[in-house]
Parts: C-alpha cells; structure tokens; sequence
C-alpha cells in the first residue's frame, strides 16, 4: 500500500524546499523527494560555490594590480586547494542549515530517486536500497536540469569538464578551453584566467551572450580580451580528441579558417538538460516540449490535475529568483486561495564576470523586435565618478525607454556593481517611475547610484 500525504515536492531546489516547508507549516502531510543534495543547484552546484571562487579570482586579480593603487606587494599566486576547501565549507553550511529548517518544519525528506508511477503516485529509489510507495493529491515537480552535453565526435573519449567538476580541480589548469560564451562560460572563463591559467572561449554565435545587444556583447569581449582571454566568436567545434600526451585537441572552424586549440583542459559549457527524462512522466501522462522541458501554465500548472512544475525544469529563465518566485505563486494559490501567476513578471539577472553585467526587462533589439517606438541612452562608465575612483571605468548603462511616455522598458549596466544598480532600476520599473524621476532624484554623492542621474540627463 502507498504511503499517503497530502503534497509530494520532488526536488529540494529553491522552489521545492520552501514549498515543502509551507505545506508542512500548514499541517499537510509532505514528502520533500531529494536525488544528491537539500538546495538544489544553486546551493550545491551553481550560485553559491561559483560566486565564492568568482571572489577569489577578484582578489587575485586585484592584488596584481595592487601597484595602480600605490601598494606594493610581491608576486601573487593562487592556492586552488585553499579557494576549494572555501568553496566546500560555505556549501556545506549553507547545505546543512536547509535540512535543519526543513526538519524544523516537519517535512519527510526522503533520499532517492522519484519516478512518477501514476497520476497521483510516486516511487522512490531510496538512496540505501529499496523503494517506498507514495501518494498525494498533489504533486509539484522541482526536479532541476544539469549540464547538457554536445554532439561532438571524439567526446566520449575525452574526459572534459563541466559547470560542476570544474570546481573541484585542484590546481588551475595551464591552457583550459571553454566551449560556449554563455554566462557560465563566461564566469568560469575569466575566473581561471585570474587563477593563472591561459583561457580560450570558443563560441557558435557572432556574439558573446546572446541574448543581449550587440554594444554590450561586445564591450563583454573586450573587457574578457583586456583581461588576457582569448575569444573566438563565430566559430564552431568540430571534433576533438586526446593526444597522447592527454593534452585535450580541439578543431573549430572560425572566421580565419580550421585551427587546432591545444589545451590541457576542455570545460563544456553548452548550456543545460531538464532533469524531466528521469521521472517517468509518461507514467502520469504529463506533457513536454521539444527540449524536454516540462510545459506549464502562467500558475504552474501541468496538464495533468493537480500536478505543478517549477523552476529550471519548466524551461523558463534558469535563475534561483525565478524558481523562489515560482514558490510564492504556488504558495500563494494552493495555501492562500490566491490567483498569482507568471504574467508580466519582471525576470532580473546578473552575470557574475567582472564588472558585473545586470540586466533587467527588454534589451533595445527586443524592444524593436516588438515594434515599439523607444528611445535608447547609454553613458560609459568612465564618465561617472565613483567608477573613477576605484578604477574600474570598463563598461557602460544602458537604458531603453518608451518613446512617448520615458517609461522604462529595460536596463543593463556593464560596470562594477552591475547587479545592484540593476536591482535599483528594477524597483523603479515596477513603480512605475519614468526615466524623469531617476534623472531628477538626489542620490548620495559619491556613489554609483548617482550615474543613474548621468544616464536619465539625456532624457
């Protein structure tokens, strides 16, 4: 017989935890399903271990250039061992401090794998063997997605690195190849060429990140290139292959023609896999898309009843905000009587290079694309006082505004701090303010908000 709850959550990423908790909290009966670690991948494998390393790498690189700012000091190096043991200790805490709260909570965190067996019924794997039979009236599905990896001839006999593995190596690579100039390749990218490692970041596209303008693509690349990274845009991976040496060999065809990359490592950042061809669906007639995505309506909704899917899963934009935010739907609708959903929902996002690139609401070639009428205004970062002062001028904002009404549609900033300006205008945005109220607001002096005057005078 089914052991029988009240909510089944398979996954305890940021949507699925707390979710869990919620229902818990309420007096429902809940079973949290959890395949490796409670946090999901942001906690385990993405925001948290790549932003520990991330400063690391800015320190190194600060401190090499501690003589711009008149202090001397002597040769610098990077102990990878100590910046992974950091890395280790702050997942682990960060781990161990949601799996308190959720006993706390008194949710039933099961390890193993969950497979759907009905509509209504999971199995799970267990992690120490056997399997356990449940059933709920709901289920909601937090089941994540992982690196995806390419169709290249010769992979299967080269043993690459992903988002994850990366981050255990134990000493910085002598020439590591980057395959995709997404935000991960990017991050990853830049990090290792502070950690000391010679970088080459071989991309499809004709720009770097791209979904976003080509001004800002490229100021990307050339921040990257000033940094000593190599970038090849336009180019595609053909094959690659091990030499005898172990040495990885890479052939992409570029603008120039076939070259052969000779690199120690090769990194594949090719974007990322639902984890939805793990769990049976098929058992609950639950539809995906093309990619594999789970499809869901703007409250969360699968077409089977009373089954939801949430976070990277769903395909939506694979941030932690998005998958918390999910939560507060669900949470608001299914406990609260609520009636939340997706629609209009502002989706912010920081890449976590350096100078930080925040961006948040449409970009100017998605405004166009619409066919609205928009007024666009930037301002590099050398003009702005603050940026001078600490010596980080690369970079620029950008705003793009309605033509008639100086509504803001969109923002990006390139520059340091990038993600908390960013954040700034975003709460502008979903105050409704136009584009005068920023230009006319008195920031303190000398700060980086007070640019946001600079960007608005143009208005």
């Amino acid at each position: 017989m089914a052991e029988v709850f009240d909510m089944i959550v398979i996954g305890a990423g940021q949507a699925g935890g707390p979710l869990a908790s919620a229902f818990a909290q309420a007096g429902r009966r809940t079973a949290l399903v959890e395949v490796s670690h409670v946090g999901g991948t942001c906690i385990n494998e993405g925001c948290t271990p790549t932003k520990t390393m991330v400063a690391s790498a800015r320190v190194a690189y600060l401190a090499r250039r501690a003589a711009d700012y008149g202090v001397q000091t002597g040769a610098v190096s990077v102990d990878l061992e100590v910046v992974r043991r950091r890395k280790r200790d702050i997942v682990a805490s960060w781990r161990a401090s949601g799996e308190a709260r959720l006993g706390r909570d008194g949710v039933e965190l099961i390890m193993g794998m969950a497979q759907l067996s009905g509509p209504r019924a999971v199995t799970v794997a267990l992690r120490g063997g056997g399997t356990r039979e449940l059933s709920a009236r709901t289920i909601v599905i937090n089941a994540g997605a992982r690196p995806s990896v390419p169709d290249l001839p010769g992979l299967d006999a080269v043993p690459f690195l992903d988002s994850t593995t990366i981050m255990e190596l134990g000493a910085a690579p002598e020439h590591l190849l980057v395959l995709g100039g997404g935000y991960i390749g990017l991050e990853f990218g830049q990090m290792f060429r502070r950690f000391g490692s010679r970088v080459t970041i071989v991309q499809r596209g004709e720009r770097l990140l791209a979904r976003e303008d080509g001004d800002i693509a490229d100021a990307v690349a050339a921040i990257l290139r000033e940094d000593g990274v190599e970038v090849l845009l336009s180019s595609a991976a053909r094959r690659v292959a091990r030499a005898a040496d172990g040495r990885v060999l890479l052939s992409v065809t570029t603008p120039d023609g076939e070259r052969v990359l000779d690199g120690s490592h090769l990194l594949v950042a090719a974007g990322r896999t639902p984890n939805s061809d793990r769990l049976n669906l098929a058992a609950a007639g639950i539809a995906t898309d093309q990619r594999g995505n789970i499809v869901v309506d703007e409250r969360l909704a699968t077409n089977v009843p009373d089954i939801y899917a949430v976070g990277d899963v769903t395909g939506g934009p694979a941030f932690t905000h998005i998958s918390y935010d999910d939560f507060r739907i669900l949470k608001a609708n299914l406990l609260e009587g609520g009636d939340k959903t997706t629609r209009g929902r502002l989706v912010p996002y920081t890449v976590f290079i350096d100078p930080q690139l925040g961006r948040v609401g449409l970009s100017e070639e998605g405004a166009r694309a619409q066919g609205r009428a928009v007024k666009v205004v930037t301002t590099p970062m050398s003009s702005v006082a603050r940026a001078i002062e600490v010596d980080e001028t690369r970079g620029l904002m950008k705003a793009v505004l309605d033509a008639q009404t100086g509504q803001i549609l969109g923002f990006a900033m390139l520059g340091i701090e990038g993600g908390e300006i960013m954040s700034a205008v975003q709460l502008a945005m979903q105050g409704g303010l136009p584009a005068t109220a920023l230009r006319d607001s008195v920031f303190a002096h000398p700060t980086l908000a007070e640019a946001l005057n600079i960007l608005f005078a143009q208005v």
